[in-house]
């Protein structure tokens, strides 16, 4: 059985469910009480072909020494079938199959074959055949007082398994019982008592127990002297295989039941292989080991609950004994442990052995602290009934778990959270069949439920037993659509900014909005508030202040792999701090330029590609017109190829250019990288449009005039910021202007650049005559000089 799984048969669940439900009412009723369902295996479906037989006569097969000719009473009449089994004879009852069965243990489909000469109508079968045994000599001998044609899954006590998956907040639900009492409550039928009674010791135990209140709060044993070891009866043997466990001993198999009946993991030492007088349940020590049942040896740390005697750890508490005190058949003397463990001790002692056991499993999720007692008691019961012997007194130390506290409790919660309209008769019913203390406005939880800490758990309770079908549907009310649908301005942006880049070939990432704290500083972060306390890994402890550094790691896996050209893209959250405003949305491109090399070599600057890139995306999202500067990006930019677009300068929009080598290092990636990153949140919205979103077409039937103008400016101010200026000498009359020439050297002065201008000129009225095109010239020439001290190049 898996330990994530829990399973269990009809007939167990009625050792402690008073009921005549079949196998598919008690999966409907688990599933409406919550409980996941998650398989049925029925092994009578297998077998519905199969049943019970008589062989009249078998004779010896005339053409085959090894076989016989058997005349068999069956339900279909008397056939004659060939049976090749050693103990194929007259009056044995056995078990047939007909003509067309699938017989499982052999994969094969029955059909009507003459087997050396003789046709057999049917098959006798073997416990192998049927699985129902690993390995068998002959056909099944079964009684002789069973009727002919009795169903052969009913013959053999074969029944249905239910398989189902317990959520971490219910370990009361990995017993057979805690499963009864929740059906009980929904009516499914009505829950035993619990019979088990404690049992009187003859003696005192001899054997001295000692905790140290950590990591196993409380520990109770006690001694069984002169038991007699052996295999376990069919009844317990057939109940264990039906979940998937296998019977070992008497002894360890009682342990098993009771884990799998009463949800308590119980353990059994070999008295006479225990070293002192007394066994305690401590922390580890550094350089113990212990040798496991499962075979193999664990080192164990100072976190580790152990179970040690005078030659040390012995068994790793909680989770598995080890080999060093195993019981086997020579066991005569027993000392059988009931305890209580810490479950997140337990669970951590799991992920660090690896042991993932059913008492591990158990123990991790809170096994009921009350349940010591009463599972040692009723652990004793069955090996004095299987085994034998005379049981010592109980010793107990240390103390359970504090039970949990009461809680007030108004029935008319229950109406206003869940909607239900249930009364407070049938809620307290309720409560009270689920093991609740009912007790005015007081309810208590019982000790198996640690996980109710609340009114609100209660309401759950009430609501899950009286099914949550019967929850009241209410419509939502309607909402009146906001005007300019449904998506904000951003989230639009968002959206266009990802199509925008996808298609000038951006290919777009998503990763983790964490990253480490040393990648974090390269981007101007890794401040101490913004490191998380329980990251999902090591090397994803802190929030994000820039998504480059992802994008950077991002490409350099691909160039890794033999795909350095990279086109990337992320649009999502960076963050500054802390606080609600100062997370910030972010379109983040990134190129990494490294074309395979090629006789005709690359033309144009990778840079400006990027920057056009940028231009173009930022026209999408509807941004203004903005202001190109340079030598004030972060320091994670390279200071002579970066730049920043802004409003002002306290409003920056973009920064852009390549990557600072330093940062690219670090980040074990090879340059160069370039880059931008668009604060989507700096980008004023654009101001609401009349009716009329554009102004009548204005068609100039006359032909544009280009004229060229090559100014001197000082090498630091950038082109860009001569645009402007040429644009305003003459809104009428200039429609365009753009830089296509930069030049720096012979001929231009030091310090200086010589920027080279087409402006359009778009008559409107009448052709301009040439008295006019030079006095136009003279206002361009005297705005750029105005403007950024631009001088019109001899």
């Amino acid at each position: 059985m898996r330990a994530a799984d829990m399973k269990f048969t009809l007939s167990w669940l009625k050792e402690h469910l008073d009921t005549t439900a079949t196998v598919d009412q008690v999966v409907t009723a688990m599933t409406m009480a919550g409980l996941e369902v998650e398989h049925v295996e029925d092994p009578g479906a297998k077998l519905a072909a199969f049943s019970v037989a008589r062989i009249v006569e078998a004779v010896q097969h005339p053409n085959a020494d090894k076989l016989r000719v058997c005349q068999v009473d069956t339900r279909d009449g008397r056939l004659e079938i060939v049976c090749g089994a050693p103990n194929a004879r007259a009056g044995l009852t056995t078990i047939y199959a007909p003509i067309g069965a699938y017989v499982p243990g052999s994969g094969v489909t029955l059909e009507a074959r003459p087997v050396r000469g003789v046709v057999s109508n049917g098959m006798l079968c073997s416990a192998k055949e049927l699985e129902v045994a690993e390995e068998s000599d002959g056909i099944m001998e079964l009684s002789g007082d069973l009727a002919v044609g009795a169903l052969a899954a009913e013959v053999l006590g074969l029944e249905a398994v239910i398989d189902f998956e317990v959520t971490p907040n219910r370990p009361d639900w990995l017993g057979v019982r805690g499963i009864a009492r929740d059906l009980a409550a929904a009516g499914l039928g009505t829950l035993k008592p619990d019979v088990t009674a404690p049992v009187a010791g003859a003696f005192s135990c001899p054997i001295e127990i000692a905790v140290d209140g950590d990591a196993c709060p409380v520990f109770a044993g006690r001694l069984i002297k002169g038991v007699k070891n052996g295999p376990s009866p069919a009844w317990l043997q057939q109940r264990l295989i039906s979940v998937g466990l296998r019977p070992i001993n008497a002894l360890v198999d009682v342990t098993n039941l009771i884990s799998i009946d009463r949800a308590r993991p119980l353990h059994v030492y070999d008295a006479a292989k225990l070293e002192g007088a007394i066994i305690e349940a401590r922390l580890g020590r550094e350089g113990e080991q212990v040798a496991a049942l499962d075979g193999k040896t664990y080192a164990i740390t100072p976190e580790i609950c152990v179970i040690a005697d005078g030659s040390g750890a012995i068994g790793i508490g909680g989770v598995m004994g080890g080999e060093s005190t195993g019981c086997s058949e020579a066991t005569t003397d027993v000392f059988v442990e009931s305890a209580w463990f810490d479950p997140i001790r337990t669970a951590q002692t799991g992920r660090t052995t690896g042991i993932n056991s059913d008492a591990q499993y158990r123990f991790a999720r809170t096994v009921d602290p009350a349940s010591v007692r009463p599972g040692l008691d009723l652990a004793t019961s069955l090996i004095l009934e299987l085994c034998g012997g005379v049981a010592s007194d109980v010793t107990v130390a240390g103390h359970a778990p504090t039970p949990p506290k009461s809680i007030a409790f108004d029935r008319a919660f229950v109406k206003k959270l869940s909607g239900l309209d249930v009364g407070a008769v049938r809620i307290d019913d309720i409560l009270t069949r689920l093991g609740f203390e009912v007790d005015g406005h007081n309810v208590t939880p019982p000790s198996w439920r640690r996980d109710v800490e609340g009114r609100a758990d209660l309401v759950e309770e009430i609501a899950r037993i009286e099914g949550f079908d019967a929850l009241p549907s209410t419509p939502l009310p309607p909402i009146a659509r906001p005007p300019g649908g449904a998506l904000t301005v951003r989230q639009v942006r968002m959206r266009n900014a990802r199509r925008a880049l996808a298609a000038r070939g951006y290919a777009e990432t998503v990763s983790w909005s964490f990253m480490r704290r040393e990648w974090a500083e390269l981007f101007g972060g890794g401040a101490a508030k913004l490191v998380l306390s329980n990251p999902i890994a090591s090397d994803l402890d802190t929030m994000r202040p820039s998504t480059l550094g992802n994008l950077i790691d991002a490409a350099a896996r691909n160039a890794r792999k033999g795909f350095a050209d990279a086109a990337l893209f992320e649009v999502g959250p960076n963050f500054r701090g802390d606080e609600p405003g100062d997370q910030w949305t972010a379109v983040t491109g990134l190129i990494a330029p490294h074309v395979p090399k090629h006789w005709a070599k690359a033309s144009g600057d990778p840079l400006f590609a990027l920057k056009a890139d940028l231009l173009a995306l930022l026209d999408e999202l509807g941004a203004p017109g903005l202001q190109v500067v340079q030598g004030q990006n972060a320091s994670w930019w390279h200071p002579g190829r970066s730049a920043r677009l802004q409003l002002g300068p306290k409003v920056v929009i973009a920064e852009f250019g390549e990557l600072h080598p330093r940062v690219l290092k670090t980040l074990d990636a090879d340059g160069p990288m370039l880059a931008f990153e668009i604060n989507l949140d700096a980008i004023p919205e654009p101001k609401r449009r009349g009716v009329k979103t554009k102004a009548a077409l204005d068609l100039s039937t006359l032909m544009p005039l280009r004229r060229d103008f090559a100014f001197l400016l000082a090498a630091e101010t950038p082109a860009g910021d001569l645009i402007r200026p040429i644009l305003g000498a003459d809104k009428a009359l200039i429609a365009a202007a753009r830089v296509f020439d930069v030049y720096q050297g012979q001929g231009v002065p030091e310090g200086m650049k010589s920027v080279a201008v087409e402006v359009v000129v778009q008559p409107r009225e009448k052709t301009l005559t040439d008295a006019e095109i030079e006095g136009l010239s003279g206002r361009i020439v005297t705005a750029a000089d105005k403007a950024v001290g631009a001088k019109l190049r001899g």
